[in-house]
């Protein structure tokens, strides 16, 4: 038997082992990821919370109390690594207070540091398992007559593998064109980023990035046991409606608090996990929003033990369609959609971000889960325009990488679907 035929082995017994029951009396253990994952520096650690503190506030600022003061209690899903993907990609071209206010809002020090954070983890993390499918792609389309920076293109090319491609986006092919690159990236389950009406024909440039995540559970729920079962609102503990409700019980990562209970389920060979935060009776999502941030995400990994639980989670299928303008102007970098923007090194022309939007969409059923994100940013010229654990309520939701705690994708689930 080979050294890596060895660890392999190991692994697998490792996971088999986290989906048994305890023996009775046994002590709580520490969870502990079997596998060798992504290895960081004390500086790209750093920039991991930074980043996850975005990912956070991202959620707050998405699910934000509205102007009657109550919290917006809908079904979402983003992907902020997405985002922090093509905007770190587009900030190689900015310069001054608008790069300046991009690095503040993804939690990145420079331009550099995000460019070897994202090629370290588009490279490495569909490495990480052979029994989940992970593929990060970007992508850069000019718009016929324009021309991009060639040093820009370079650093694109280098760190981000983008290959940028000239289109009449006159032509209304274009538009299918851009719309079969998603699908193509997302294994089908997003197939329309743009439209006519959303369209931008006289951008300088169309960014995009790709995010796609298949995961099986590491301890799969039996079909069999799933059923039908009232799921309640946290402002009335009135029942929303039915869902159906997937059964097991395992042990698993838990810990808890006098705000919520949290649960951790991983993928494949554990280096990828979902983790459920399911608040409290008499506690609601916005409480618990309004104390996590990045610190707190990394913390809480550590205190994580393996411990004998009653899971019941829903069958649940989400699709989120967001304009994310509004959101990253409240979130610290407003200049970039004005034409007060910088972006020197990107274009000859002055430029700004016209739009930026994302499709995302997260499917959790007995196998797993599968999830997809294109975030789309149009370049503007200025001169245009044991313990039981039943999430019958409101939670939230974050699909992360293992060795980094980079959070890849985010969300909560109320019940209420989006429209």
């Amino acid at each position: 038997m080979t050294k890596q035929e060895f660890i392999k082995g190991l692994a697998i017994t490792l996971m088999m082992a986290a989906c048994t029951t305890e023996r009775e009396g046994d002590a709580p253990s520490p969870v502990v990821c079997p596998v060798a994952g992504i290895e960081l520096t004390r500086a790209e650690k750093d920039l991991v919370l930074s980043n996850n503190d975005f990912a956070f506030n991202l959620l707050r600022q998405a699910t934000a109390i509205d102007e009657t003061g109550t919290p917006q209690e809908r079904t979402l899903v983003l992907s902020p690594f997405s985002i922090t993907s093509v905007l770190g990609m587009l900030n190689n071209g900015a310069a001054g207070l608008t790069q300046q206010q991009i690095n503040q809002v993804l939690g990145f020090t420079d331009v550099s540091q995000a460019n070897l954070f994202c090629q370290k983890l588009k490279l490495q993390a569909p490495r990480l398992d052979d029994k989940t499918h992970i593929a990060i792609a970007n992508n850069i389309y000019v718009n016929k007559g324009y021309q991009l920076k060639p040093a820009f293109l370079q650093t694109a090319q280098s760190y981000y593998q983008a290959q940028p491609t000239t289109l009449d986006f006159h032509d209304a092919h274009t538009i299918d064109i851009i719309n079969k690159w998603a699908q193509d990236h997302t294994e089908d389950m997003i197939s329309k980023v743009v439209d006519e009406d959303s369209f931008e024909p006289d951008a300088i440039s169309y960014m995009l990035n790709a995010t796609y995540f298949k995961g099986e559970w590491a301890c799969k729920f039996n079909a069999d046991m799933t059923r039908e079962e009232p799921f309640y609102s946290e402002l009335n503990n009135k029942i929303v409606r039915r869902v159906p409700m997937m059964q097991q019980e395992g042990t698993f990562g838990y810990t808890q608090s006098d705000d919520y209970q949290l649960l951790q389920m991983p993928f494949g060979n554990g280096l990828f996990a979902m983790t459920f935060i399911l608040p409290r009776e008499g506690k609601t999502l916005h409480d618990v929003k309004s104390s996590i941030w990045g610190g707190w995400w990394q913390e809480l990994r550590k205190r994580l033990i393996s411990e004998k639980v009653q899971v019941k989670i829903p069958r649940f299928e989400i699709s989120t369609v967001i304009d994310l303008v509004q959101l990253m102007s409240d979130l610290g970098m407003p200049l970039a959609f004005t034409e007060a923007a910088e972006f020197p090194d990107l274009c000859q022309q002055p430029a700004f971000i016209g739009k930026m939007n994302q499709c995302a969409r997260i499917k959790v059923n007995e196998q797993g889960a599968e999830a997809a994100a294109v975030t789309t940013v149009p370049i503007i010229c200025t001169s245009f325009l044991g313990t039981a654990f039943v999430a019958n309520r409101p939670f939230l939701y974050v699909i992360s990488e293992q060795s980094t705690g980079t959070i890849l994708f985010i969300g909560q689930y109320t019940g209420v679907e989006e429209e």
